[in-house]
């Protein structure tokens, strides 16, 4: 669309018009794509590893591309290719890996505590906006893995990654 073609009165019509047809790059490509992913997966372990809570569940031997894995995930998550969903079972096997492990009551808030530093530690874009969405993400995500703590828990089979966007989390049926 064309400002010039606005009349005058219409121009805040027009502009509107505009911003609509923009499409805006996703959190993912924001942030730098794949090696920002990979970036800040392996700056969040180093946090997580060195906080006296955390440090327990990230310390122990498991997954060798554990720090991959986060990646993939987080990239999908906020944009990037389904690559954690294609190869690793998707959301709920992420859910179901960290499912009815009686969690401290206050790991979720070290955990976003940590993602929101290693934003720093990764590099990533100062951007305000950039951080709020990252941050609100993360406050999400922690809540719904630590709704799964209980030893009685029951992960749902099947269910699809989450999208995320700069306005917060996509109702499945706007999932691309």
């Amino acid at each position: 669309m064309r400002l010039r073609s606005c009349r005058r009165r219409h121009r805040s019509s027009c502009l509107s018009a505009y911003r609509d047809d923009v499409t805006r790059a996703s959190i993912y490509e924001y942030a730098g794509g794949a090696p920002a992913m990979r970036a800040l997966a392996e700056a969040h372990h180093a946090r997580c590893l060195a906080d006296p809570v955390l440090a327990h569940p990230f310390e122990h031997p498991g997954d060798p591309d554990h720090v991959q894995h986060l990646a993939d995930y987080w990239g999908e998550v906020l944009g990037g290719p389904a690559t954690f969903s294609q190869h690793y079972g998707g959301h709920s096997a992420m859910l179901e890996l960290h499912a009815r492990m009686g969690a401290e009551p206050d790991l979720g808030e070290r955990f976003v505590t940590c993602f929101v530093a290693a934003a720093d530690d990764a590099g990533l874009p100062a951007d305000p906006e950039l951080r709020a969405a990252l941050g609100s993400y993360m406050e999400w995500a922690t809540a719904e893995v630590m709704s799964y703590q209980a030893a009685d828990s029951v992960v749902p089979p099947g269910r699809a990654a989450p999208r995320w966007s700069w306005d917060g989390l996509q109702p499945a049926d706007e999932q691309a």
